[in-house]
């Protein structure tokens, strides 16, 4: 597959990556635990179709310690186990956040207050920072058609 740019050698394709990550590295400076963020991330590339998000963070978490059960039940969260309530309302939080177009009033009181049962104003803001970065990446990456499964874990420091 090749994809329609390349944002690796673009200038303001750059530029807006280097502004993400930027953004990302503020989200991961917080309380909120690094294997929850990996978990948002990947459900929200998994809800957008996201290979190339998908292929980095599956990636990354597996080299972090992550179990592959836990990385195979992401899809089916509400179905699995294995994941802690502190995590499946961050996973709510993330597909309502994800799929604010769908719901006339975006995400719910209800997933708002479970959140906020678990995370606190700082963690709470990380993960909703950390939602509309991962949906940023995404979509750039869908619509450029950046190619998925070549990433080798660490790869971007």
């Amino acid at each position: 597959m090749e994809p329609r740019l390349n944002a690796f050698t673009n200038p303001v394709a750059l530029s807006v990556v280097k502004h993400f990550v930027a953004a990302n590295k503020a989200v991961h400076g917080t309380a909120v635990p690094a294997a929850t963020l990996e978990l948002v991330k990947i459900r929200a590339s998994q809800i957008n179709g996201c290979g190339f998000c998908l292929d980095m963070h599956t990636k990354d978490a597996a080299a972090a310690g992550e179990t592959p059960v836990r990385l195979a039940m992401v899809a089916a969260w509400r179905e699995a186990t294995v994941f802690t309530d502190a995590e499946r309302a961050a996973l709510e939080l993330t597909e309502q956040g994800t799929r604010i177009a769908d719901a006339a009033g975006g995400v719910t009181d209800e997933a708002w207050a479970d959140a906020a049962k678990h995370y606190g104003e700082d963690e709470l803001l990380a993960l909703v920072a950390q939602i509309a970065i991962i949906n940023s990446f995404n979509r750039m990456n869908v619509m450029i058609g950046t190619p998925a499964g070549d990433y080798q874990p660490g790869q971007f420091g």
